[in-house]
Formats: structure tokens, sequence, C-alpha cells
């Protein structure tokens, strides 16, 4: 555990990415199986122990530590971890036989909630604060530490010398702690056969659009929809689902696996149709995000739920039909695939996204200026002879999101942040004022201000706190903030009736009184 510990504590104290690159790489040659293997895992945050949370840490730590300290700790630390790791008492003298990378996780991976207190507690007093640490960040997952998936795939690569690419598929076809990886990387055996599995191919990126115009006659345009990036592989009788990051979510839509009885790979939006409240197709048009997020974040869904919320995909792309694996071809060639392959699956959970018929690039702009539905978040250009190539490649494909809607709300309540924010009050809840008079929360956000704001905003809610609900804390509704937003729709779920898409905060409006704040009836005029 020493071994993975070290690692962690150079990758925290260190800003370069070639430095990371390279310890990274030194750690996975030296170290053996099934020790680098795990570590890998855990930088890529791919372990998952489902009986161990942070609140179970917090418990296990405040049965030794008195808790009033642990939670100003806490505070002033900013990382659960970090802080545990640090007050844990060494207490009476322990044989420290730290405990191999290995055992770690076999005891992790068979605690149950009622086993798992007495199993960390035991770990923790056999190792040293820099391993604690380790072994906390490693049980809860979250590492913080600067590396990325992507990172430490690429040090793999580099560690021994074969093809990114092709360590990026294999990846997801494999599980920790990637025996079969390791043995044809750094052993020098055959490539793992992944060919019966429906695995998950890296998904093509864009970058920002942020010039003045592009030629239509290189780049065609589509809709970006405002769902989430969705993969869906068909291979070997079985049929797999995955978002952009690669996380599978097959159990949470069910009926778009059944749809998929070809052998193919599509990519395409995951949305939501609207629907009329007996839950009959209105059209076959697309419901906002918000009726989307009903449905994320599922194990497993119900049957009124299925009829309330009903799915389908909206496709861009076809990466793999029946045998032919068609990254390679431009994108004007594998446009017509998805224009076949619709005809074949059920119309029910598939549609098509439309190429935008405008001949110049001053129509395209218009266009996307006056588009409010509730399923489009702007216009994506995808260079006509474009092979389908994992990332974001340079002058490929550009997003081009719509110009945010903007609203003068006033703050209502705030709590403190995590990690380096644990000591600012940097969530924060707003509102705009009702018919009546009455201020009505519409959203919560938490980014797009500067440090300095950050300063200004926390010393505003510690000057003007009025009431305390547990971490929350009610201000005085003096304080203005202009408010930046995607789009707004109608909820049941907020007393206001309304839900705010991405709310971030634009401006700092000191100069703005309170009761010059936006009605509800403004926002609810822009609902989609």
């Amino acid at each position: 555990m020493r071994a993975f510990a070290d690692l962690l504590d150079t990758l925290v104290y260190t800003r370069s990415r070639n430095a990371k690159l390279g310890a990274i790489a030194a750690y996975l040659r030296d170290t053996p199986n099934p020790e680098r293997g795990w570590a890998l895992a855990a930088l890529t945050d791919s372990l998952d122990f489902p009986a161990v949370k942070a609140a179970t840490i917090r418990g296990v730590a405040a049965s030794r530590v008195d808790p009033e300290l642990l939670r100003l700790s806490r505070h002033y630390v900013g990382d659960t971890a970090e802080t545990v790791a640090l007050i844990w008492p060494d207490g009476a003298p322990v044989v420290r036989n730290d405990p191999s990378v290995d055992e770690v996780v076999g005891a992790l991976a068979n605690a149950t909630r009622s086993t798992a207190p007495a199993i960390i507690a035991g770990l923790l007093d056999r190792l040293d604060a820099n391993s604690r640490y380790a072994m906390l960040k490693l049980a809860t997952g979250g590492m913080r530490i600067g590396v990325s998936a992507r990172l430490a795939k690429t040090a793999f690569a580099q560690a021994f010398d074969v093809p990114i690419d092709t360590v990026d598929e294999l990846w997801h076809a494999l599980a920790p702690p990637y025996a079969e990886l390791f043995a044809w990387a750094a052993e020098g055996g055959a490539q793992p056969d992944i060919s019966t599995t429906p695995f998950f191919r890296p998904f093509m990126l864009s970058h920002p659009f942020e010039g003045d115009t592009l030629d239509l006659q290189t780049y065609a345009a589509e809709w970006k929809w405002d769902g989430i990036r969705v993969q869906i592989a068909h291979l070997g009788g079985e049929t797999r689902i995955y978002s952009r990051g690669a996380d599978e979510i097959s159990g949470a839509f069910p009926e778009l696996v059944a749809a998929l009885q070809r052998d193919a790979v599509v990519d395409g939006e995951l949305l939501v149709r609207e629907t009329s409240q007996g839950g009959d197709l209105e059209g076959g048009g697309a419901a906002s995000f918000n009726a989307l997020q009903q449905r994320l974040g599922r194990k497993s869904v119900t049957k009124k739920m299925l009829e309330q919320y009903p799915a389908f995909v909206r496709l861009y792309d076809v990466l793999v039909d029946g045998p032919e694996d068609l990254r390679a071809l431009p994108w004007t060639m594998r446009r017509a695939r998805p224009e076949a392959l619709i005809a074949r699956l059920p119309a029910s959970h598939f549609d098509i996204s439309p190429v935008l018929d405008v001949s110049d690039f001053t129509s395209l702009a218009q266009l996307r200026d006056g588009a409010r539905d509730a399923a489009i978040e702007g216009v994506m250009l995808k260079r006509r002879d474009s092979p389908y190539q994992a990332g974001r490649k340079v002058g490929e494909w550009y997003k081009w999101k719509r110009n945010p809607l903007t609203a003068d709300c006033v703050m209502m309540y705030a709590q403190r942040g995590n990690g380096r924010r644990a000591s600012f009050y940097s969530d924060y809840t707003f509102g705009c004022w009702s018919e009546s008079g009455e201020l009505l929360p519409v959203g919560k956000a938490y980014s797009g201000f500067t440090d300095e704001e950050l300063k200004l905003l926390d010393r505003f809610v510690r000057e003007h706190t009025i009431a305390k609900f547990g971490p929350v804390r009610e201000v005085e509704k003096t304080f203005v903030l202009e408010v930046a937003f995607d789009s707004v729709h109608a909820s049941t779920r907020h007393k206001s009736g309304l839900a705010m898409r991405f709310p971030r905060i634009h401006r700092i409006r000191t100069d703005k009184p309170a009761l010059e704040a936006d009605q509800i009836a403004t926002l609810r005029a822009m609902v989609t």
C-alpha cells in the first residue's frame, strides 16, 4: 500500500502533465500484478465498494475523534479522506504490517454495511498517514489529484509502448485488475479478444465554435439536441448502452436494450418523448432535459415511469454495422448508414437527427438564434470528410451553442462548497418575485464567479445570515445575482413551478435593488 501512497503523494504535488505521466508509467512498470491493476482502476475511478460511503468514513472517525473537532477539521481541510488520514489517532503501538493494495481491495469488496466500519478502522490502524489517505481515496473514489482517466490510460500506453487508441477500446471491455491487458502490453502476450463483447468505443467529441464563419460546403450542420449522448452496442446477442463517460446505463433503459437486436454500434442522443398525461405520443417530439432527468441515475425503472417518460434515441452516426467497422470512413459515407439502418429499427425508439438545409452561414446563425425548442441546445458543425476518431480533433467537429438566457434573481440561501471551497459559502439558491410579491426559488448555482467574487459572496452570507437549517444559511433578501441559463422548463418539483437548465452566476448586481429583480412571470414566458 505504501508504494501506491507514494505515487499519490507524487501526483498531488506534481503540476507537470509529463511528470505525472512519467510517475504513473514508472509505477506500472515496477509494480507486480494485481497491485498495479487495482491501482490503475483506482486512478480511473473504476472501483466501487457499495458498503463504503463517505458517511461510513465519517462515522468510523467520529468513534475515535471528538465529533466537533472532526467537523471543524473537515471544514478547514476541505476533504474527508485527508482529514481522517491526518486526525486518526495512533493510540497504542500497532504493528504496521503494511497491507497490499490487493488485500485492501479484497477486504473492502467483501465488506457489508454492518462489517465495513470495523474493517475500515482495522485498516486505518495498520497504516501511516500517507497510506491512510491513499486507502480512503481508493475506498470512496474521486481521487481529485489532477489525473483524468485519459491521462492514466496514456501513461499505461507510454509505459509499455502500445497504441493509446487500442488501450482505449480494450479498457472498457475488461475488468479490474486488467490481467489480460497487462499480459498483452507488459508481457508480450496476445491482444485480448473482445470480438464477442458489446464493448464501448470512445466517442468523437467537438470543440466549441469561437470563429466568425465556416464554409458549409466543407461542414455539415445538425441540431445539437439537449439530452445525453449515448452509444448502443449489440453483439453476440447482448445489448449495452453507454454514456459518454463509458458508464453502462442499460438498466435504466430496458426498452432501448430490447429495441436494438441486430449487430451494430450506434451513436446518438438519448431523449424522452413529449407525452400527454395519459402517456400517448404527441407527434414524436422530444421533451425537455428535465423530463429525461426522471430516468437518469436509476438501476431499474417501473412500468409507470416507462409510460410517463418513454425514451428514444435520435441517431447521429453508425460506428459498426454488422461485420463492418465504419469509423475510418468520411462522415458523408457514414451518414448514409443511419439513414439506411433507421428503416430496420422500431420508430417508437429510434429516429435520426436531420442535416440542416441552409445555404449559407448567415442563414444558419439566424436559425440557431431563433431555436428555443425545449430539446435544442444549439448547432453541431461536422467536417464532411471527417473519420470518426476518439476525442477532440482540431478542425473536425464544432459545437455552437445558442446564447444563454439571463434573469436577475435574489439570493435566498447558501451552503458551503466542497474541496478547496469547503471553507466558503459557494452554493447559492436564488429566486424571483411571484405575482403576489413572494420570493420563490427558481434555481441553484455554484459556478460562474471568480475567486475574488467568491470572497465577496461568502462575506455577504456570513454578515447577512438570518436563519440556519443544518448546513443551510438563509440570508437577507437584498443581494441580486444575474443568472445565465440555457433554458427554463415547467417543473412540479419546485414551488415556483419552474426549473432552470445549467444555471450559473453571470454577474453580481450590487447596483440593483432586490425589488427590481425579475418576476416569475418573466421566466414563465421563456418556458419551452
